[in-house]
């Protein structure tokens, strides 16, 4: 690709797997089925966040109180990432530091909602009772806490991460389009270092609701991504996770002596009308794009929805021959739009760590959205 190589310089990690790029790294090596609880949402399985020390990443008990719990996998992941850079002391760098987040919505009022659900099955207006009640009802203060854009926040506040920021919302293509922009922006002299990632909180009845109304949810237990086939078996398992990488211009971090894990090559994102073929055929094209040649692994964000799975896994087949597949789904479970960064962190790991030279990353949204990242050695 043309303009500056684009580095990762910091990785922070968290998900059922645990915290860091070790854990994360070794949980892939062992090929162990990831955490689950089975019990709690039941019959919906969810891979749950780890024990956290908040303390470590959010020293201030005010900010952890102040935070849902999404947010503060994002802040912590963000910490994890910036120490791991060699840039959490370095105001100076921190104050020219660019931020990207993609992140979808907080957490709901739970009982403000059980009661307009009931109130609506006796309404003679359904649509007046509705509005009447959400005018009322719902405190300004709870939605305002919510908004996508406080993770980009408080990780200012916490972290003095003090440069432009911007968020994303748009479930995967939101992350996979974050990566893009953050990538760009650096390689076209733009900026010379970003922090790009997200969170996501499965562990929350909401989203249980919203995507079992949509049928993409799998039940009653986990089972491998590309193995989920059949009557009622597809779909995916959420998993509560955050990544973030930091990006720098090569020649930029060289100048302050930063170790370069691996080079984010090139992000290329679509949004193919989905039909029969469609998944294959916008894959096959991103591949192009991104001048992916031959991987040496391959990190799929696959949902385990069907046919999209299947058809992206026969796919893989054909653009990447012998490159070993690996279903993002079967370490941390489905983020949303956490799956692209935490995909290309993880290929970042494994360039750094491993000694592969290409790992092409993956993301096919559940309903629309396709990305395909290519990670190179530094």
């Amino acid at each position: 690709m043309s303009g500056r190589d684009v580095v990762v310089t910091g990785i922070g990690l968290v998900s059922c797997a645990g915290e860091g790029l070790a854990a994360h790294l070794a949980a892939l090596a062992s090929g162990a089925p990831p955490r689950t609880d089975a019990e709690t949402f039941a019959p919906y399985p969810v891979h749950p966040a780890p024990p956290l020390t908040l303390d470590g990443q959010i020293p201030k008990k005010s900010d952890q109180r102040q935070m849902e719990a999404w947010q503060r996998l994002g802040v912590y992941a963000a910490g994890l990432a910036l120490d791991s850079a060699g840039c959490k002391d370095d105001a100076a760098f921190k104050a020219n530091l660019h931020l990207v987040v993609a992140a979808g919505g907080g957490e709901r009022d739970y009982a403000v909602d059980g009661a307009i659900l009931t109130g609506l099955r006796e309404a003679s207006d359904a649509g007046a009772y509705l509005n009447e009640r959400l005018q009322n009802d719902l405190r300004p203060t709870l939605f305002l806490a919510q908004l996508s854009n406080l993770l980009a926040g408080n990780i200012a506040i916490v972290h003095g991460v003090t440069g432009a920021s911007r968020t994303f919302m748009g479930e995967e293509a939101a992350g996979i389009d974050a990566l893009r922009i953050a990538q760009a922006r650096i390689a076209s002299n733009q900026i010379d270092a970003m922090l790009v990632g997200g969170s996501y909180s499965a562990e929350r009845p909401d989203v249980m609701v919203i995507h079992e109304m949509g049928g993409f949810l799998r039940k009653p237990d986990y089972r491998p991504v590309f193995e989920r086939a059949g009557q009622g078996e597809d779909g995916f398992i959420l998993g509560s996770c955050a990544a973030f990488l930091v990006l720098e211009a090569a020649d930029a971090a060289a100048a302050r002596g930063a170790r370069a894990l691996a080079r984010i090559d090139a992000v290329a994102s679509d949004r193919t009308r989905r039909a029969a073929g469609s998944v294959a055929a916008s894959l096959a094209a991103l591949w192009g794009r991104a001048g992916i040649g031959r991987a040496d692994a391959v990190i799929s964000g696959a949902t385990g929805v069907a046919p999209i799975t299947d058809e992206e896994r026969a796919a893989l087949g054909q653009l990447a021959p012998g490159a070993k597949l690996t279903a993002l789904g079967d370490l941390i479970g489905h983020g949303l739009e956490v799956a692209a960064p935490f995909g290309a962190a993880l290929a970042a790991g494994l360039v750094a760590e491993t000694g592969l030279s290409e790992v092409a990353v993956t993301t096919v949204g559940h309903r629309r959205g396709e990305g395909v990242v290519r990670v190179l050695a530094a």
